[in-house]
């Protein structure tokens, strides 16, 4: 935990950690115009831009070949980033912009309720960040769709159609099922494999055709080998929580009096943490706020990097990663990986320097 301008502190990390860090995580101000406890978030458009080039030139180089930054904003800011984003680390490099549903109802005072975030993610080479990108694991929920009526030996599954769209002359034979029934490809479908395949596939089970035997054919996956899911671009606050949330949690660590103004969500670094990261990988946020970022990749396992420039560093950040460490944070994503306390951190604080920015 570094206790400084983020500008001169990512300077100095660049001698140690230069192509060291798998994950960059950033909440910048959004240039809202608003003044808030802990920081104003309002200056010159072209200024937040040039000083936001400054760093991410930065964050760009401590990057490692598979890693990848994913930056948090509004729509204040979000389309001009995007472009200096684009600059800097190669249009060929941009994975997505997710969207995150922020709220859970519209602002009845605005003409349009914002009820999204952008978040911005490249990767620092692209063929190398996708070659390692997780896969989300399934939820309990999902895991309770996975079922077993026929008994059989590999355990629960779930089954998909065997159609697939389009004319394909090979995949365009009749199935007779077990029960004496008989099926073709709908109109314009045809069957997901050659008949070669299917039957192969009726001999070791892997399709159903209904309890009774004569059900279109369907095709079996079972749960133990799933392999997780693929991550999209929407993320509904139900799966990765929303502000409200975020504000509980800040007031179960800090008080009313004390919370936050503006955290995030433990859910939703734990989903960028997941997709992103390895146990063991460095996770970087040199905009660290109250400190979500590192107790979040403290309790998965991760080895992280913050850096704040405020005093919320001692007020709010010290505190709370001292309730992880000794297991005395009950809230956020503590249940679901089974965080019981541990570890520890070193705090840095940097010199003051005459080009302190203040952002």
């Amino acid at each position: 935990l570094i206790f400084g301008d983020n500008l001169l502190a990512l300077k100095a990390l660049e001698q140690e950690f230069t192509g060291k860090i798998k994950c960059i995580y950033i909440d910048p101000p959004y240039n809202t115009g608003s003044a808030f406890k802990q920081y104003d978030d309002g200056i010159e458009h072209s200024l937040w831009l040039s000083l936001m080039r400054d760093r991410l030139e930065i964050l760009h180089r401590l990057l490692s070949e598979d890693g990848s930054i994913w930056v948090n904003l509004d729509d204040n800011e979000a389309h001009y980033c995007k472009v200096l984003m684009d600059e800097v680390f190669g249009r060929t490099n941009f994975v997505a912009n997710v969207v995150w549903q922020k709220r859970t109802s519209p602002d009845m005072r605005a003409t349009l309720g914002a009820g999204h975030d952008h978040i911005l993610v490249y990767a620092r080479t692209y063929e190398r960040f996708k070659a390692s990108f997780n896969k989300l694991p399934l939820t309990e929920e999902q895991k309770r769709q996975y079922k077993n009526p026929d008994n059989d030996p590999r355990g629960p599954w779930v089954s998909a159609d065997y159609t697939a769209q389009g004319y394909r002359p090979n995949q365009m034979y009749r199935i007779r099922t077990p029960g004496g029934a008989e099926y073709e490809p709908p109109p314009g479908r045809c069957w997901k494999n050659i008949e070669s395949v299917f039957l192969q596939l009726v001999t070791e089970g892997r399709i159903w055709f209904g309890r009774d035997g004569n059900s279109m054919p369907r095709k079996k996956t079972y749960l133990h080998e799933h392999k997780g899911l693929t991550a999209w671009t929407w993320w509904d606050n139900r799966e990765v929580g929303h502000n409200q949330e975020a504000k509980k949690e800040s007031i179960i660590l800090f008080g009313v009096k004390d919370a936050f103004d503006t955290p995030k969500p433990e859910r939703l670094l734990h989903r960028i943490i997941t997709l992103a990261t390895n146990p063991g990988d460095w996770v970087l946020d040199s905009f660290a706020g109250s400190g979500t970022t590192g107790a979040v990749a403290h309790k998965m396992g991760r080895r992280w990097i913050m850096v704040e420039l405020g005093e919320h560093c001692h007020t709010h950040i010290i505190p709370r990663l001292k309730k992880v460490i000794d297991g005395e944070d009950p809230g956020g994503i503590t249940k679901a990986v089974n965080w019981k306390g541990g570890g520890g951190f070193r705090y840095y604080r940097l010199g003051p320097s005459r080009n302190s920015s203040r952002f």
